[in-house]
């Protein structure tokens, strides 16, 4: 299972599965999996694990073989295209990661370049080569993001779509137009998951895909944002903006990492949810929680109509 550029239905939404700690931070596989079975009944069945949001930095091998066995179950059981994250400072490892997961079935993978220092050209092109080239039965996502010391532009991604057929769409997380309009330039043979403000200006005038972040606390509201015209989506933004000036206020000097803001952007769907990150990460705290719900504006609370 693999979503292509050159699909009839490209894929419009690219969700995250964030992964439970129970209380001794073992992997908790039963909320796990619920997790996966709402996020495919009410938002999406493009659904990936060990993003930034998903802890694929900081698990072990023996947890991130658990974790990708639970996924790719689940994601057999209610009909999902699963994509797995790989996040590390070694390539062998990424390597190795891909192969124990193609052995489970997995064929759909999302690469971020080694953080330890910025990659130069000819570093980038090896990355690509021992991933993508090396394994050409799977299709490949590029995370685009600053952790990682290395920002791509349209420069780069032209010479490696051009190398690797293989290597299909980019997730960023900008809303820079001048940003956004040079890396449109190579659509359609590459996908761009833009998240919600980058996604709601580069929909005036391409065809791209959401990553979903700050929308998932109201799936008929995020399906809505994707689905209406650009004076919605604008007028959307305006709340995303407030969304995300409570989570910096409540996070200021506390938690830092994706996964404490997206585990808490779950809860809204799961009041039941964890919000630990394994350490020595800090986590949002329940009374976070409590004052982001609070906050909400009023058309993505829980309950509210799709058109409120």
């Amino acid at each position: 299972m693999s979503a292509s550029p050159s699909s009839d239905s490209p894929v419009s939404i690219l969700a995250t599965a964030v992964v439970p700690w129970t209380d001794r931070l073992e992997f908790d596989e039963p909320v796990f999996r619920r997790q996966v079975h709402t996020i495919a009944k009410n938002l999406t069945r493009h659904i990936y694990v060990f993003g930034t949001a998903g802890e694929g930095y900081a698990v072990s091998e023996k947890q991130f073989d658990q974790i990708t066995r639970a996924f790719w179950s689940s994601a057999q059981e209610c009909g999902v295209t699963p994509m797995v994250g790989l996040i590390s400072l070694s390539l062998p490892t990424i390597i190795d990661r891909i192969e124990r997961c193609r052995a489970l079935g997995f064929r759909l993978f999302q690469l971020s370049l080694p953080s330890w220092g910025a990659l130069n050209d000819r570093e980038v092109d090896a990355f690509f080569a021992e991933t993508c080239g090396r394994f050409p039965d799977c299709q490949f996502h590029h995370y685009n993001l600053l952790r990682t010391k290395r920002l791509l532009t349209s420069v780069e991604y032209r010479r490696l779509a051009a190398a690797h057929p293989n290597f299909i769409a980019v997730k960023n997380s900008t809303a820079d137009p001048a940003i956004l309009a040079d890396l449109l330039t190579l659509t359609p043979r590459l996908r761009f998951f833009i998240t919600e403000k980058g996604y709601a200006i580069a929909r005036r005038t391409h065809d791209v895909g959401l990553l979903i972040s700050l929308a998932s606390v109201h799936p008929a509201r995020a399906k809505a944002f994707v689905a209406g015209n650009d004076s919605q989506r604008d007028a959307d933004v305006a709340d995303f903006n407030a969304m995300v000036a409570v989570l910096k206020e409540l996070a200021a000097d506390r938690f830092h990492i994706d996964g404490a803001y997206d585990k808490m952007l779950f809860r809204v769907s799961d009041p039941t949810f964890p919000l630990r990150l394994l350490p020595p990460y800090a986590s949002a705290t329940e009374a976070d929680f409590a004052r982001f719900l609070a906050a909400l504006p009023a058309g993505w609370r829980p309950g509210a109509t799709s058109g409120s």
